[in-house]
């Protein structure tokens, strides 16, 4: 899969796509803030037996995963006579924008997909439905999930998202340049201490050891990783302040950067520029996401590894995200096109197994358990990590605070900006942010 695509795919995460779903949910909200009534029903448990009915679902997977979605949906078509499920893939910078405004005109779909951070603000502009009644009619219950991505569906006390996946941050490892740095290939850094005297190994034959893209992708989410590794957060414990600019955040920047000034990368790395520097055997570590897996296994030659997110500043963490179901508002209510919706939901989330092999973590723990993800060698690595993953906090308009972050960390790897001043100086600006949307939301 081609990393660039996979990055697109990922557009709903961050500014971008931030951007794009606040422009649209200001002026094509479907209601006022938290007035959607909670849902009821059955969720789907029971089948569907009413007259045919055709449903749109929405998606972003303009990548190589896109095809493991679209096998499990024309699965699902043949095994329901009655519903039809018609997928339309989109870039999600695309979607995030024209989703609340297909809700609000009635053209929306019955079925979409949503990044983790951004259903509470779909769910505070009333674009999407809560979906407690399909949770209990899977009978999903929080021991089920990991904790971190069971509650990241949450808003204002209601479910608005059924977890599909983990996508978490891993450390990807280019084996031939270890051997040649007389590095074990089978045993990769994964302490500080192990993982500065790797690099320096490399160096010492020539061979930058990670290169730091100064990009939100990955650069951020290595400092965000970084960040909950020495063991600080974002934002506080409402989110009303910005935390990032504390002492672990420094920490976490200080390392990222120091990369660049002690010469393990060179400067002004471009997007993507390190995870191809791996796959051409001019750059041996890098912190990339799991949808990595399926590009470097179309690497032919490329001998490679997969791990765990090093801990370097003492507590396992890595940054992640996750796909999640929805359901848009219907504009007009159509009992067939809600049960048949839910019936989908719980087929897809019962087949997850086949959605791993895209490059995915389940989201659900018995699937990750099971004989056949374990099968999945390099998937399976990255599920270790699954009770250290964080999330951005399930705020509205929470991902226009964030963007500042991104203009910080680019700063600071471009040296530009010592890491303390950029980091202060852009939690001072996301605070405003954070005021302002609780006024734009009502929270």
């Amino acid at each position: 899969m081609n990393t660039i695509n996979r990055r697109m795919m990922l557009g709903g995460i961050g500014a971008l796509g931030a951007a794009g779903v606040l422009t649209a949910c200001g002026s094509g909200s479907a209601g006022k803030p938290g007035a959607a009534a909670p849902a009821t029903g059955d969720g789907g448990a029971k089948g569907y037996e009413g007259p045919n009915v055709e449903l749109d679902f929405w998606n972003g997977f303009t990548g190589g995963d896109g095809p493991f979605m679209r096998k499990i949906v024309d699965a699902f078509n043949a095994e329901h006579a009655n519903i039809k499920v018609k997928m339309t893939v989109m870039q999600w910078a695309d979607y995030y924008t024209k989703l609340p405004t297909a809700v609000s005109s009635g053209r929306g779909p019955a079925v979409a997909i949503m990044h983790v951070d951004s259903l509470a603000t779909n769910a505070a502009r009333n674009v999407i439905e809560p979906l407690d009644d399909v949770a209990k009619a899977l009978d999903l219950k929080q021991e089920d999930f990991a904790d971190v991505v069971w509650k990241a569906g949450e808003y204002n006390g209601k479910r608005y998202g059924i977890p599909l996946d983990m996508h978490p941050l891993g450390f990807f490892y280019n084996k031939t340049l270890m051997s040649q740095a007389g590095l074990d290939p089978a045993k990769p850094p994964a302490t500080a201490d192990e993982y500065m005297a790797a690099l320096e190994a490399l160096k010492g034959k020539g061979i930058q050891g990670h290169w730091a893209t100064p990009f939100q992708f990955t650069g951020v989410m290595s400092v965000q990783s970084l960040l909950w590794q020495f063991g600080g957060e974002l934002f506080n414990a409402d989110s009303s302040k910005t935390t990032w600019a504390e002492e672990p955040g420094v920490k976490a920047l200080t390392w990222f950067t120091d990369l660049v000034k002690k010469g393990y990368s060179p400067k002004n790395v471009a997007q993507d520029a390190d995870n191809i520097a791996v796959m051409n055997g001019k750059n041996a570590f890098v912190w990339n996401g799991i949808w990595n897996i399926n590009t470097f296994k179309e690497k032919k030659g490329l001998e490679w590894g997969v791990a765990a997110i090093p801990n370097i500043g003492g507590k396992p963490a890595a940054w992640s995200g996750s796909h999640q179901f929805c359901l848009p508002k219907l504009k007009t209510p159509d009992a067939n096109k809600s049960a048949a919706a839910r019936v989908f939901v719980n087929y897809v989330s019962q087949k997850s197994i086949e959605w791993a092999k895209g490059g995915q973590v389940p989201a659900r723990k018995q699937v990750r358990e099971s004989a056949e993800f374990k099968a999945l060698p390099e998937q399976s690595a990255l599920a270790t990590q699954v009770n250290d993953l964080h999330f951005p906090p399930p705020v509205p308009g929470i991902g226009d605070a964030l963007a500042e972050l991104n203009k910080a960390v680019n700063e600071a790897v471009l040296l530009k900006t010592e890491p303390a001043k950029a980091l202060s100086d852009a939690a001072g600006r996301s605070d405003k942010i954070l005021e302002a949307n609780r006024k734009k939301y009502g929270a």
